[in-house]
């Protein structure tokens, strides 16, 4: 019993370290005021709770949390800037974001039900994996370093305090991973971060924000930001970054898959036309709560991997708990209040557990020598675009802008088209 609530608890608090930045930095960027930035944080994590229930359960039934889908978060970074321009204010350009998590539900379901996602899945080879656990890994990994220097922050200096800090809570979380103590390793993540946290309040960086208000059970409002609002333009950037999303969920899905049968020899059935089903509820969830639309993850593979938990029901129960936690303000203010370079830090070293994984997906492909250059034009390409000024795409179409903001994506889509092309050509002379 208490290995099951240990467990649980455990994915609980990956999830809220995975998810939580994403919903502060656009509530941010929208100019929310202390009380609709924690009610939006609320929505976002009821959400992606309530899409970890359903695709544990009903979809493709692995451990693998849902995390705000970072194609959204460049797309809400887009809309920002339309505000008062393309419409009249922040909460108007909300309420067309709001309809398009709408859009998308209804386009992931309609994409399942005529069976593209099966036919997709045949493209994510064992190179194709590669380049995306890589991009994923490169794309993210600037953000770890410097969150666990304590940036950004207002003086836009490095903290000597945080960055000792993180190297100790980093130095914890790789000891325990590796300990050869099975105990230790499977609870290595709850375990470091607890005791990073009590280290950044010994250093006196730890604290509790106070603006949660007097209530007790607070339950999260439908269409927060007012009632939908049909535009064309969010139809059609809604269409694009849906069929990227299916991309994102299949690479997520694939890397699970791969640990699974690798590291724990565990043969796992074809579920993505399931997933795909309810990743389209699931964003229509997001839509009724104006949250941000959700996508497996694929850190949970690296989590997995590290803390050998490969049961589903320690991560229906972790899930189940954030749920809960929702409704209770006090609850949601304490684990939000998780110091942020300690999440990064934990976050830092389960993410390189990723590099290897990745290496092993290419150890496996049968044709080496094509695997090397498509790897080479989609590295070359994804992190070419990673470092492309999110400014000089402005001007473009949003689904567009999104799309070549993003690296992994871009990167990723650039190598699957290569690879179709070569092996195509390849038959051809056969």
């Amino acid at each position: 019993m208490m290995k099951m609530i240990a467990g649980s608890l455990q994915w609980a608090v990956f999830l809220i370290a995975s998810s939580i930045a994403a919903p502060v930095a656009i509530a941010a960027l929208f100019h929310l005021d202390g009380a609709d930035t924690a009610d939006f944080i609320q929505r976002t994590m009821l959400v992606l709770g309530i899409a970890g229930i359903l695709q544990s359960i009903f979809g493709h039934k692995l451990p693998i949390n849902e995390g705000p889908a970072g194609l959204w978060w460049g797309v809400f970074t887009i809309y920002a800037g339309f505000a008062g321009i393309l419409y009249t204010d922040a909460q108007s350009t909300l309420q067309v974001l709001q309809s398009g998590m709408l859009y998308a539900g209804v386009l992931f379901v309609f994409f399942a039900a005529i069976g593209l996602m099966d036919r997709m899945k045949g493209l994510f080879t064992p190179t194709i994996t590669f380049v995306y656990l890589l991009l994923l890994v490169l794309q993210l990994s600037g953000t770890f370093v410097k969150g666990m220097m304590g940036l950004p922050n207002e003086s836009g200096r490095v903290d000597g305090l945080v960055i000792l800090g993180s190297l100790l809570t980093l130095g914890v979380t790789f000891w325990m991973s590796g300990h050869k103590s099975s105990l230790l390793r499977r609870y290595s993540v709850l375990l470091s971060i607890g005791l990073g946290w009590i280290i950044f309040v010994l250093l006196g960086k730890g604290h509790l924000d106070e603006s949660a208000g007097n209530a007790v059970v607070a339950l999260p409002d439908v269409f927060a930001f007012g009632p939908p609002v049909f535009d064309g333009g969010m139809m059609i950037t809604s269409f694009f970054i849906t069929l990227l999303l299916i991309a994102n969920m299949m690479a997520s899905i694939r890397v699970m898959e791969g640990t699974l049968q690798r590291e724990f020899k565990e043969a796992v059935p074809n579920r993505i036309r399931q997933a795909g089903f309810f990743a389209g509820i699931n964003h229509f969830i997001a839509g009724l709560f104006s949250a941000v639309g959700p996508v497996p993850i694929s850190g949970a593979a690296g989590f997995v991997s590290a803390t050998k938990m490969r049961s589903v029901l320690p991560f229906i129960i972790g899930c189940a708990l954030i749920v809960l936690v929702t409704f209770f303000p006090a609850a949601m203010l304490l684990l939000s209040s998780l110091p942020a370079p300690v999440a990064y830090a934990v976050t830092f070293a389960i993410f390189t557990g990723m590099v290897r994984m990745a290496f092993h997906e290419l150890s496996s492909t049968n044709d080496l020598e094509r695997s090397l250059k498509v790897a080479a034009i989609g590295l070359m390409s994804g992190v070419g675009f990673m470092f492309l000024p999110p400014d000089s795409v402005s001007d473009l179409p949003a689904a567009i802008a999104a799309t070549l903001s993003n690296g992994l994506v871009t990167g990723t889509v650039i190598a699957l088209i290569y690879e179709q092309l070569l092996i195509r050509k390849s038959r051809q002379h056969a």
